[in-house]
């Protein structure tokens, strides 16, 4: 069994009196996929976050890709280094080239030439199948292609985590297929995944653990064959159904 790359201890955090997070202890190995299901408002989206800092928790500790990331004297940027993320929304900067949204991170925070530079988001956007577009705006490109810019420049970082925020929730249907197919291939490299997601078939197929969140708390987890399709709590066996058959 490989060592933890994510530990959360006792993870609370609150947005004044509305308590997000209500105390969440789990362990992510290095090369594991995890995915995070439940209903709106459980708290997956801030469990994400809290992982690299973008909201700061109400209590607890989490240490993520070596870093202790509520450590007050954590170096947060250098933390985030190792820690690319991926939103619902691609963030793209639309007034620069795809090669550019690429190319400028790795200049600004890693210090990279600009032919390391670029060589290096040449090779990302062919890993990601975006080749040929380096010279385009975003609003040129599909949300399809967008969002697969989006996980190719966070890749370019070389982070040892990835976070993934409902990456497809944003995208028509027909496109949120080619970026799953990306983040397959990840998985099967070995990248060290934490998803949000309603893409059960995705969970199903790649997870190697799936945790259902609800009010808060990991109501249960396990590998996911286990949780979607023998659910052991009436809170989860009530979610699939909703989700996995909508028209009931």
């Amino acid at each position: 069994m490989s060592e933890p790359i994510v530990k959360i201890a006792g993870l609370h955090k609150a947005f004044g009196d509305l308590e997000v997070l209500k105390g969440v202890d789990v362990s992510i190995r290095e090369g594991e996929v995890v995915c995070l299901i439940g209903p709106s408002g459980s708290g997956k989206s801030t469990l994400l976050r809290c992982v690299n800092m973008l909201e700061e928790p109400t209590q607890g500790t989490v240490e993520a890709a070596g870093h202790s990331m509520t450590d007050p004297d954590v170096d947060i940027d250098a933390a985030r280094r190792d820690i690319g993320m991926v939103f619902q929304q691609f963030n793209l900067f639309s007034h620069l080239s795809i090669l550019d949204n690429i190319v400028l991170p790795q200049r600004r925070v890693l210090g990279r030439g600009k032919a390391e530079a670029v060589a290096n988001a040449r090779r990302q956007l062919e890993a990601v199948g975006v080749e040929g577009k380096e010279k385009a705006k975003p609003a040129q490109l599909s949300g399809g292609q967008q969002q697969r810019v989006a996980i190719a420049r966070a890749l370019a970082m070389g982070p040892r985590l990835m976070l993934f925020d409902e990456p497809t929730s944003a995208l028509d249907p027909e496109l949120v297929g080619e970026v799953l197919h990306v983040m397959r291939r990840l998985a099967d490299e070995g990248m060290t995944m934490i998803v949000v997601t309603h893409e059960m078939d995705f969970a199903k197929e790649v997870a190697d653990r799936v945790l259902f969140l609800s009010d808060g708390v990991i109501c249960e987890q396990g590998p996911p064959a286990d949780v979607l399709t023998d659910p052991k709590t009436e809170r989860a066996k009530g979610f699939l159904h909703r989700v996995l058959h909508p028209a009931d």
